[in-house]
């Protein structure tokens, strides 16, 4: 076979659909690009809402907007730049560029990008149409109760509440797809002291999602709870506190500063050292900064509620660790400084912006130390101080090294390159519009200005500093204004730039030009950080097909997955093609959200069951296929397997992860239970307002853990039995775990109905139900997961080898027993020693 079909066939196999049927890619590339475009419009549409706050802040007692408008506007600028840019625009970058930093032809699960996609897309439109129809949320990005719980009406809040949840979705999708794909689908040789820096800081944002966005998923289970069905979680009369929400939104908040800020600062670390023309100084002090910032930042969340009343030693443990944070952050900056100062560097538009993020950054963090020291927060708590801090840091350490990583990474998408003149306006542009927008807030704030006002009295020395920010938002929004022009204006004349146009020393620059929908025409060797720079002919051996899988014998989109610490071949993994599935299963995971938000709950049940098949078909006809071979040889006279299942398969590490993510969204339910112990003086109460409060008893729950543990060691025997091929015993097996989980599930939920339990009339109660409504729902979810391991073995899709399907069940159930075994003895044995 020549060189010339082997370049056919692998172009064939990984040919992007054409016509209408291009919206059923789920190449990286593809969805990568969408993921981007959508970000980037929905940034311009928070931006347009900036714009707006500021003509109606210019001018003092200004009528211009409506207070309700305000509030509104307000409250989806601070939401869209948050869930539908910040976080996305990061992981969609991560998908489009990552599988080629990493000589990886796709990420492992291609599907799971293009539903988060399409999730986030849905969920975004929903969120902010609603401001068109003046239905908005108003409580602020964070959403504070009371507020939004008992002086709102409307669907507003629901909306963010629900809408958003959807989003979040796609947030953990991404992150576990990104998690899985820097751990096992680097190249051969590329050992995790060898991977780029962008893959490191890409590894700890997404294990840093992983943990960080759960709570914020079960804070709002519990308000939507409170305000679909009165359960009172945050409604003090009835024993509720809304400090509890504050706790898990800012358990998530004040990470997510560091999710968005990490990405970023990753992408400086590729620029750098690009410009530099040198390696990365200080590599491993950067890995290890990179990592205690991400272990640091959550441990940071109480610093945002110093007012609220919290003991002294409370206050004083975090407000140093809030400042201790400065240290891996500083320890970056000065890698980059350092390199900057030993390489030979090169004047480029990138360069300017990342200059300009690195010194806006520092600005906003040393203004992060002081409001970190309690007695100065107490003074510029809730001022305008704030907002100019909290810009500083974002805008500086995120917008700017993004618009510097747009300039850089336009060549590799487009092949074509963005105007240096109109770059070079638009950063002048853009840095003079933030400094003259931003700076005088601190200065407003420290003259006592509060935020979140839609208009201030004349005559209080606030008039002039607003006005001077309007102007300079005005400004900063030209430079936007530039920006997309350079972007959209027609380049059909200009010439395709050269092939790795910036000489950078990493693999993503491997590509040509116009690139090619495979990712790398062979999967290289590695054994150095900048292989381009540092290894010899590697291009020319990459473009001949010398390393592994230079072909697509069999027509099937292939990539290799190798060990997690020493990047060792283990698998040639088949990854699925284009498919509308993963479309149509967003589309009604969506109508379930949407509908139950105006409790149309007939709809969203029809929805969910449509959900639920497409979701089932997806499964069915693309994961763990038994192959028509058991081995490949993928080049070099290397032989792997097509199929393994257990620790060394992807589908394994993505359970495990995912599963991560859901233990702590339990935990954080479990905390609400505890938080509630802590404040109240009797918890669980005996009586409120004149009627006694029941538990669950002892024996219901203690019941549930048995059969659970008889359910789950069942699951563990079918595995045994399957790997065994004996069918009858697995059935057998299977259809006593299946009984067993049942009877759990019914038992965990007898003992609160037969008690008399009722989740509105006080919080102990209602804690107790979540608690349980949350373990059924995952007893269920097992069930269906061991009738559809039944029905793949009687269809022949699994036998004794291909047994993925009932490890990774077996997984799952491992963390089951465990959430059962917390709930049964935190409902029925915690409040006999409380």
């Amino acid at each position: 076979m020549s060189t010339e079909e082997q370049t056919e066939r692998l172009l064939k196999a990984w040919e992007t659909p054409r016509g209408w049927r291009y919206w059923s890619a789920v190449n990286n590339s593809e969805v990568g690009l969408w993921y981007t475009l959508t970000a980037f419009a929905f940034f311009l549409f928070g931006g347009v809402l900036a714009l707006i706050m500021r003509i109606q802040l210019a001018v003092p007692d200004n009528n211009w907007l409506t207070p309700d408008q305000y509030n509104q506007i307000f409250t989806m600028h601070g939401s869209v730049m948050m869930f539908l840019f910040a976080v996305p625009i990061l992981e969609a970058i991560s998908i489009m560029l990552l599988p080629e930093m990493m000589g990886a032809r796709d990420l492992p699960f291609p599907r799971l990008s293009a539903y988060g996609f399409w999730c986030f897309l849905i969920g975004g439109i929903f969120v902010c149409g609603s401001l068109f129809f003046g239905v908005g949320p108003r409580g602020g990005w964070f959403m504070y109760p009371p507020m939004t719980t008992e002086y709102q009406t409307g669907v507003g809040p629901d909306i963010w509440l629900l809408g958003l949840s959807f989003i979040e979705v796609a947030s953990i999708a991404a992150a576990v797809e990104l998690i899985v794909g820097a751990l096992k689908c680097r190249p051969p040789g590329m050992r995790l002291n060898l991977i780029p820096l962008y893959a490191w800081y890409i590894l700890v944002v997404a294990v840093m999602i992983l943990f960080a966005f759960p709570p914020l998923i079960a804070g709002d289970l519990l308000m939507e709870l409170e305000r679909a069905l009165d359960w009172p979680f945050f409604d003090a009369d009835r024993g509720g506190d809304p400090m509890l929400w504050q706790h898990l939104f800012w358990i998530f908040g004040h990470p997510e500063v560091y999710i968005v800020f990490l990405p970023s600062i990753a992408l400086v670390a590729m620029i750098v050292p690009t410009f530099a023309k040198t390696p990365m100084a200080g590599y491993g002090w950067i890995v290890l900064a990179a990592v205690g910032t991400g272990f640091l930042s959550f441990g940071l969340w109480v610093h945002h509620m110093f007012t609220t009343g919290l003991p002294g030693i409370t206050i004083g443990i975090f407000s140093a660790a809030s400042e201790a944070v400065a240290i891996p952050t500083g320890v970056q900056i000065f890698c980059f400084i350092a390199t900057l100062l030993i390489g030979r560097v090169t004047k480029s538009v990138c360069l300017l912006f990342v200059l300009a993020g690195l010194a806006t950054f520092i600005i906003g963090g040393l203004t992060g130390v002081m409001v970190a020291i309690a007695p100065f927060d107490y003074q510029a708590h809730d001022t305008y101080f704030i907002v100019g801090h909290l810009h500083y840091v974002l805008v500086g350490g995120t917008i700017f090294p993004i618009v510097a990583g747009f300039y850089y990474y336009y060549p590799f998408v487009t092949g074509k390159q963005l105007s240096e003149r109109l770059g070079t306006l638009a950063f002048w542009l853009m840095l003079i519009g933030f400094n003259v927008a931003f700076f005088p807030m601190h200065l407003s704030g420290l003259w006592g200005m509060p935020r979140r006002v839609y208009t201030y009295p004349g005559g209080m020395g606030f008039d002039l500093p607003n006005l001077i920010s309007s102007g300079g938002a005005f400004v900063l929004g030209a430079g936007f204004v530039v920006l997309l022009w350079d972007v959209l204006r027609p380049k059909g004349k200009q010439p395709l730039v050269k092939r790795n146009l910036w000489n950078a020393g990493t693999l993503e620059w491997s590509g040509q030009v116009p690139d090619k929908p495979w990712g790398i025409r062979s999967i290289p060797i590695i054994t150095t950080r900048y292989p381009l720079w540092e290894q010899e002919n590697l291009l020319t051996d990459i473009d001949e097909g010398k390393f592994y899988l230079p072909d697509a014998e069999e027509g099937l989109r292939e990539t290799m997955v190798t060990s997690t610490v020493d990047a060792e071949p283990m698998q040639c993994l088949r990854v699925p093609g284009p498919t509308f599935l993963t479309m149509f299963a967003a589309l009604f995971t969506g109508g379930v959200f949407i509908f139950s938000t105006y409790h149309w709950w007939i709809a969203a049940g029809i929805s969910g069951l449509l959900s639920f098949g497409t979701i089932v078909t997806w499964l069915w006809t693309g994961t763990a296929l038994i192959p028509e071979k058991a081995t490949k040889d993928v080049g070099r006279g290397l032989t792997l397997p097509t199929y393994v299942s257990g620790p060394s398969a992807v589908g394994w590490w993505a359970m495990f992860i995912t599963m991560l993510g859901d233990m702590t969204a339990f935990v954080s339910l479990v905390f609400g239970y505890f938080f509630y112990w802590t404040v109240h003086d009797t918890f669980p109460p005996t009586e409120f307002d004149g009627r006694s409060v029941a538990g669950p008893g002892v024996f219901w729950p203690l019941a549930t853990i048995g059969l659970s543990v008889i359910a789950w060691g069942s699951v563990i025997a079918a595995r045994h039995l399957n790997r065994r091929d004996r069918p009858v015993g697995f059935y057998l097996s299977l259809t006593v775990s299946v009984t067993s989980a049942g009877l759990a599930a019914a038992s965990l939920f007898w003992g609160p109905y037969a008690n008399g339990m009722d989740p509105t009339h006080h919080v102990y109660s209602a804690s107790v139900c979540v608690l349980v409504l949350w373990t059924i729902v995952h007893l269920v979810v097992g069930v269906v997961m061991l009738l559809y391991c039944g029905a793949r073995r009687l269809a022949g899709r699994m036998d004794a080898t291909h047994d993925a399907d009932i490890v990774n069940v077996t997984l799952y159930w491992h963390f089951l027993v465990l959430t059962v075994a917390m709930t049964g003895c935190v409902i029925g044995l915690f409040p006999l020693v409380a």
